[in-house]
């Protein structure tokens, strides 16, 4: 089993690796990381592990913008000496959630949690977990996105978008202060990490924030015609097909 460790104490970093080799000693620890950035670098261009041992509270952040900016396909325990990210840490791959300073037993029972996952989905069709948290009602969306401009590293709140459009071939944000930043994602991608009662896909290239909404006005032929408060590069019209959706979503509050 090949393991890697995100923490930004080195000590704390060696005493987790050392529990992992004393709990399970054919496991390799392939890679200690100490941030956000590192962490992204390394998943974007690694083979992925089997498992992830994540601290919460990171040098440069929390550790949850690193799933924004890269596709984790593995399980994750996240480490952290505080509880308050529970909520978060659980979906967000969690499988367990361990606290400071770490204990021997509580990582062995991290690795049964994992046994016991692999030997669950060896025995049945794994789950769709997205179309489960839509139908219960809990998909909430992302909180911010991990983005790449300028040669650093900075996160943009959700709730600054005021849309998301293709641009140039590329997934861009503008925010409410109309700054653009590039996504690796695509819009489709993207779409299915936010919250579908916050943003809507008008089209194939725009999805807005309902914040974003300044007005809709009656268009020829049955179309709607949706002004935002930061003016889009295109016209935004809506087909007679949709316009019922859409005005229910503007409803839907």
């Amino acid at each position: 089993m090949n393991i890697v460790i995100i923490e930004d104490e080195i000590k704390a970093a060696k005493s987790l690796a050392n529990m992992i080799t004393a709990v399970r000693p054919a496991a390799q620890v392939v890679a200690t990381l100490q941030s956000i950035e590192s962490a992204v670098s390394y998943f974007s261009g690694n083979e992925m592990p089997d498992l992830v041992f994540m601290d919460i509270q990171l040098s440069d952040g929390l550790c949850f913008e690193i799933f924004t900016a890269v596709r984790l396909r593995c399980p994750v325990v996240f480490c952290t000496a505080y509880g308050e990210y529970a909520m978060e840490a659980i979906k967000a791959n969690g499988i367990d959630y361990i606290l400071k300073p770490f204990a021997k037993e509580e990582v062995q029972k991290a690795f049964e949690k994992v046994d016991n996952l692999k030997n669950f989905f060896q025995q049945h069709e794994q789950p769709d977990l997205n179309s489960l948290f839509k139908k219960a009602g809990l998909q909430e969306g992302k909180k911010s996105f991990l983005v790449f401009k300028d040669n650093k590293y900075v996160t943009v709140p959700t709730d600054q978008i005021a849309f998301i459009y293709i641009r140039y071939d590329t997934t861009t944000i503008m925010t409410f202060q109309k700054q653009t930043y590039p996504l690796t994602q695509s819009l489709e991608q993207v779409q299915e990490q936010l919250s579908p009662q916050q943003f809507y896909r008008l089209n194939r290239q725009y999805l807005i924030n309902f914040s974003a909404v300044k007005e809709v006005e009656h268009y020829s032929a049955r179309k709607l015609f949706v002004k935002l408060v930061v003016p889009a590069p295109d016209e935004l019209l809506i087909g007679k097909e949709k316009t019922t959706a859409f005005l229910e979503w503007l409803g839907d509050r």
